[in-house]
């Protein structure tokens, strides 16, 4: 199955250490070697890259992991196949236009006997989570057809995420750039920093990162991840039917469906 990596922060944060860590699992730690794509908010903008390549293998990764883009919203995925080809149509995170903003998401699992009904939106690759994210959409348009907060929004998110994950698993991490989303169907952990920060350590790099050095007294940062990512600190495992709600790395809601 594929792995999901997502981080809320109050200030532009950087995001190459969990990232270095994670595109380890992309063909070295891990069997994840059917792409991987990672999201970037700037405002209204998603800097979006891509790559079918394994994330260990790829140049773009490369080049990610060397250029610290800050942003308060990331969506990150490394791809394991089970429905549809090895293509760069079929790599996660997808995106699509809604009353003017990006979203992005991106989906851990498998969804059986999915044929959603047709709609405005539609997908170009031949994945369930690409359909999944078009048809979740297609029924927010339905619900909203002018934008609600997002407070309006969550129960048409969380009953749609439930019904998903009725046809199979369904871990997932949506985001319009002001707040980022997440559900659990099977696995999915998190941890938040904030004063005092101390040293972190990657489990699947030599890698160690001292965010007190990096960071203000005032930033808190949340990353979402399939599996911890560091092994010396203590991370938040969700439970099947729980989904959150963050915003500026902090929980704004939560609830299990």
């Amino acid at each position: 199955m594929c792995e999901l990596l997502g981080m809320s922060a109050n200030v532009p944060t950087d995001i190459v250490f969990s990232f270095t860590g994670l595109m380890q699992r992309g063909g070295r730690t891990g069997p994840h070697r059917d792409g991987w794509g990672i999201g970037f908010y700037e405002g209204r903008g998603l800097r979006l890259f891509q790559d079918p390549a394994a994330s260990i293998d790829s140049e773009v990764a490369r080049l990610v992991q060397r250029y610290p883009i800050k942003s308060e919203v990331v969506i990150g995925h490394i791809r394991q196949a089970n429905v549809g080809q090895v293509c760069l149509a079929n790599t996660h995170p997808f995106s699509r236009e809604l009353w003017g903003r990006n979203w992005c998401f991106a989906h851990n699992g498998q969804l059986v006997d999915f044929t959603p009904e047709p709609g405005l939106y539609s997908p170009v690759g031949d994945t369930d989570s690409e359909a999944a994210f078009c048809d979740l959409l297609n029924r927010v348009r339905r619900a909203f057809p002018e934008p609600v907060a997002v407070q309006m929004l969550l129960p048409v998110l969380v009953s749609v995420c439930a019904e998903y994950r009725d046809r199979g698993v369904f871990n997932c991490l949506l985001s319009d750039g002001d707040w980022l989303f997440s559900f659990c169907s099977t696995k999915l952990v998190e941890i938040t920093r904030r004063a005092p920060f101390g040293p972190a350590r990657l489990k699947d790099a030599d890698l160690t990162v001292d965010f007190q050095a990096e960071t203000t007294p005032d930033d808190v940062v949340t990353v979402l991840a399939t599996d911890a990512l560091t092994d010396n600190e203590k991370w938040i495992q969700h439970q099947p039917g729980d989904w959150t709600l963050w915003r500026r790395g902090e929980r704004i809601a939560d609830g299990k469906a």
